[in-house]
């Protein structure tokens, strides 16, 4: 008789919508389908998420988020977390209390993975997040992330400056980098990226550590309007792929061949990802992308 094998705990704090795919909405089940077990958090419970429009529900104080994890605190679930995950932050009091138990699990756990997501703004949308929070993540959050994943925009509002090329894009992504006189993370990961020097029919993802950096290259899918929740189910996707001893950028090339699967397989004008109809996709993607070496 085989043993039972304990799956990784992942603590992921993030907004959570009772019809549709964002935030924990969007994590739970790439996580659980990669064999981790998520414990999730919501900051928010929403109807449903904005795409659809209006929508009810609530804001939950840091006051909250604290008691959440006070009761995981008593169980002794949080000592027992591998890694954590954030996303969308309402404001930057919830953002403290998540590095709050970022270092408080570090202490028994120096190898925790903490996976944060910067969402800010994207293209088109610019900044929609509340303001004090582009400043808390450059200021703050990068401190303590292990692995970060911005898109374009939010990279360049993270950095300060316009990206214009791929090797730029390499350079400005070392600086953010951790190292023994400044804390930071140890891998970059910048979704979406659109430089000059890439191909303007596909979409390119750059994976980018201290001494190795990647680029992915997908074909660019014209969708209008293009489904909420992509950024948080890759995040999910990598991080469930780095719990279970994966190499980063072998985890970031599952990422965007899931979210590619899923993509594409979304029908014109649906706001969500078919998580479930595609689940499939979430483990094992029918088309794999590669990560080519550009260092």
């Amino acid at each position: 008789m085989s043993a039972i094998v304990t799956p990784p705990l992942v603590l992921s704090i993030q907004s959570h919508v009772a019809y549709g795919h964002v935030g924990n909405a969007a994590a739970m089940l790439p996580l659980q389908l990669l064999g981790a077990q998520p414990v999730a958090v919501h900051t928010v419970q929403f109807s449903n998420h904005t795409g659809y429009g209006e929508f009810k529900g609530q804001v939950f104080s840091a006051e909250h988020i604290n008691d959440v994890l006070d009761g995981l605190r008593a169980r002794g679930v949080l000592e027992r977390c591998q890694a954590v995950l954030s996303g969308y932050l309402g404001d930057a009091a919830i953002g403290e209390v998540i590095l709050s138990a970022v270092q408080e699990i570090r202490k028994q756990r120096p190898e925790l993975v903490y996976l944060c997501d910067p969402v800010m703004g994207d293209v088109g949308r610019g900044v929609f997040v509340r303001p004090g929070i582009p400043d808390f993540l450059r200021s703050r959050a990068l401190q303590y992330a292990s692995i970060i994943t911005p898109n374009h925009y939010e990279f360049e509002l993270l950095h300060g400056t316009s990206i214009e090329s791929t090797q730029a894009a390499v350079d400005a992504a070392r600086e953010l980098l951790g190292n023994p006189r400044n804390p930071g993370p140890q891998t970059v990961i910048i979704t979406s990226l659109r430089t000059a020097d890439l191909p303007s029919d596909q979409l390119s993802t750059l994976v980018v550590t201290a001494d190795h950096a990647w680029v992915i290259h997908t074909p660019f899918i014209d969708l209008d309007p293009l489904p909420n929740g992509m950024g948080d189910v890759f995040s999910a996707v990598v991080l469930g792929h780095v719990v279970n001893g994966r190499p980063i950028e072998q985890a970031a090339a599952l990422g965007v061949s899931s979210l590619y699967a899923l993509v594409s397989r979304t029908l014109p004008g649906k706001r969500d990802l078919p998580l479930v109809a595609a689940q499939d996709q979430l483990i094992r993607p029918s088309e794999m992308f590669q990560a080519l070496s550009l260092t």
